[in-house]
Parts: structure tokens; C-alpha cells; sequence
């Protein structure tokens, strides 16, 4: 907590807040400094809105919590060993064939069976971490199955400044339109005291990277999640996409990302945003308007700005596990 020793004396409680492939990447960062001792304590606090797929099919049949994202978070968590390297792979086999089975996940699967077997959400997923040997506890955003609800301009026939309500993680995910804002469906769901224990509990909380408008921004559309967040003493840090994501966040730049953050959680407060600076652009002139955007808003936000090279390097908006995890340790060691 703030004010508390720093990573030299001990190491840190860490929450990470997301979903899908962005939150697996940094859940993989933060598994090595749980490794190294830097981070002791590490939760994951997953978004369950997902309605494609395996976990939509599971979701749909059962009346369960979609796993898939779940599923990731907890593969990220294995350790390097033999152990850890077989089940990772494992909890991500999807089947292949022609039957019923096709495209279900073995993970998913085990999931749905504890949910099953042991009635209850968040015991089942520890587990499924323990059998994992998992570095960290991944808890779900809510404890109800949910839909997230966007509102979009640009698809009306004839009005393109008209809102429009689409509904569905893959119908948002996926629209042609602009998305203006989102909520959820329920817009009060359940959710554990384990991740509101968490979250005041923890030194750091790390929001992002991932799909913003479906996996980043739900989490503080929850208003028990959202209290918790804007009263924990823990710094926030957010990790900043290194491009625009079609559909979701097209024409975005950095700047953009953290602007409707801040239209959606007007009372959070940032510590760190953490962005790499191949995300301002390759331009010059545009790359220095763009930092000059993006140092202006998180100003005016009170943070600090930390420009890192995360990504993966070939090219592709992807987060290098690696190099994200020394970023961490920077940050959670400068503050």
C-alpha cells in the first residue's frame, strides 16, 4: 500500500484486472516476478462477458460463467517446469474433428466440471490452480453470467450520428460503428468478496492491456468492483494497447485509450500509465503530437507516464512477456 516498504524490504501484492490474450500477457509478465520474488502475492480478476466459442456454446448450455478468458488467466500461471509447461498446453488444446466436441477446450471443460461438481465459482478455480501449480489465484469479475451492451454510432441506416445498442462481447467486438460508451447486462452483478478483499489488500493494481471496450472497461462498469477500486489504497497502473483494435477501438491512439477510460471511470485514480513509444507512430511529427496528447491527459490525471519497448518486436501489436515484466520491476521498484 501506499506508503508501505518498498520491493527492496519486501515483495508486493499484485491484482491484474482484464481478460483474454492481453491479460494472459501480462499475467505471464507477472508470474516471472513471482519468480524472482518481486511480486509475492499475485490475483487475476478476469471478465466473464465472453458469448463466443467454447465458452459461449458452455455458457449457453449450462447457464455457467463463460471459462474461456478464466481458462487463459490460469494457464498464464504455470510455472516453466515440466509441470507447468504440460498443463498450459493442455488447459489450451482445442479438439479438432467433426463432432460435437469441435472447438471446445479442454480447460473450459475442466472449469464447467468443478463448477458442476463443487457449486461454487471461485473454489473450483483454486482448484484448478492448485492441480495448474499456478503462480497466483484467478478469480472472475463477477459471480453472474453477463452481457456487455455498447452504444454505437455510424451503423443507422441514413443517421450516422444516431446511437445504436449492440449487445453481445462478439457483437461489440466486432461492429463496424463507433463505440460511444458501454454498460452491462445485468448492470449490478454479484461479485466475491475474495476480489474486493483482494483489491484492498494490494499494493499494485494493474488494469489493461487487452480489448478495451470488452475486456479492460467492464471491470469498472461492476459498481462493487468500481468502489473497491476507487477506494483501495494500491497504486493503479495502466497498461496502454501498442495499436487500435478493429472494431473496437479503431482510430484510437494512445491518448484515446486512456481518454474513455477516464470517461468510464471518472473517479479512479492513476498512478502509472505505461505505454511503448512504437504505439505513437512511426512519423515523427505524428509521433511527437501524439506524446504531446498523451503526456497532456495523463497530467491531467495526476500520473506519471512510463514509455517502455513491450512489445514482441516482429511488428505485431503484441506484448513481449519479457521486456513487460521489466517494466514492472521498474515501476513497482521507482514508486
Amino acid at each position: 500500500m501506499v506508503g508501505a516498504p518498498g520491493p527492496a524490504e519486501r515483495a508486493q501484492a499484485v491484482v491484474a484486472l482484464g481478460g483474454g490474450h492481453g491479460l494472459h500477457a501480462s499475467l505471464s509478465a507477472l508470474r516471472m516476478l513471482v519468480d524472482d520474488l518481486t511480486v509475492d502475492e499475485l490475483t487475476a480478476v478476469v471478465t466473464v462477458a465472453d458469448n463466443g466459442g467454447s465458452s459461449g456454446r458452455l455458457r449457453g448450455q449450462f447457464g455457467v460463467l463463460p471459462p474461456g478468458d478464466l481458462r487463459m488467466a490460469l494457464a498464464a500461471l504455470c510455472g516453466d517446469d515440466e509441470w507447468g509447461d504440460t498443463w498450459a498446453k493442455v488447459m489450451q488444446h482445442r479438439f479438432a474433428g467433426d463432432g460435437d466436441m469441435r472447438g471446445h477446450v479442454v480447460g473450459n471443460l475442466l472449469i464447467v466440471g468443478l463448477w458442476e461438481l463443487l457449486g461454487d465459482h471461485v473454489d473450483a478455480l483454486d482448484w484448478v490452480g492448485r492441480l495448474l501449480g499456478a503462480k497466483g489465484r484467478v478469480l472472475p469479475m463477477a459471480l453472474t453470467p453477463m452481457d456487455i451492451a455498447a452504444q454505437v454510432r455510424g451503423i443507422a441506416p441514413g443517421d450516422p450520428d444516431a446511437l445504436v445498442t449492440v449487445r453481445g462481447q462478439v457483437e461489440v467486438a466486432t461492429t463496424g460503428g463507433v463505440i460511444d460508451s458501454i454498460a452491462l447486462v445485468p448492470p449490478d452483478p454479484d461479485v466475491s468478496p475474495a476480489v474486493t478483499d483482494a483489491i484492498g489488500s494490494a499494493d499494485w493494481v494493474v488494469l489493461g492491456p487487452g480489448s478495451w471496450f470488452t475486456s479492460v472497461l467492464p471491470h469498472l462498469m461492476v459498481p462493487d468492483l468500481a468502489r473497491a477500486l476507487v477506494a483501495t489504497e494500491a497504486r493503479v497502473v495502466v497498461v496502454l494497447n501498442l495499436a487500435e483494435q478493429a472494431g473496437e477501438t479503431g482510430g484510437f491512439g494512445p491518448a484515446d485509450h486512456l481518454a474513455v477510460l477516464v470517461q468510464h471511470a471518472p473517479d479512479l485514480h492513476v498512478h502509472t500509465v505505461l505505454a511503448d513509444p512504437a504505439s505513437l507512430g512511426g512519423d515523427p511529427d505524428h509521433r511527437a503530437e501524439q506524446l504531446a496528447h498523451l503526456e497532456e491527459v495523463v497530467a491531467a490525471l495526476g500520473a506519471r507516464l512510463v514509455l517502455a519497448e513491450v512489445a514482441v518486436g516482429d511488428g505485431t501489436p503484441r506484448h513481449d512477456p519479457a521486456r513487460l515484466a521489466a517494466a514492472y520491476a521498474r515501476i513497482f521498484e521507482d514508486a
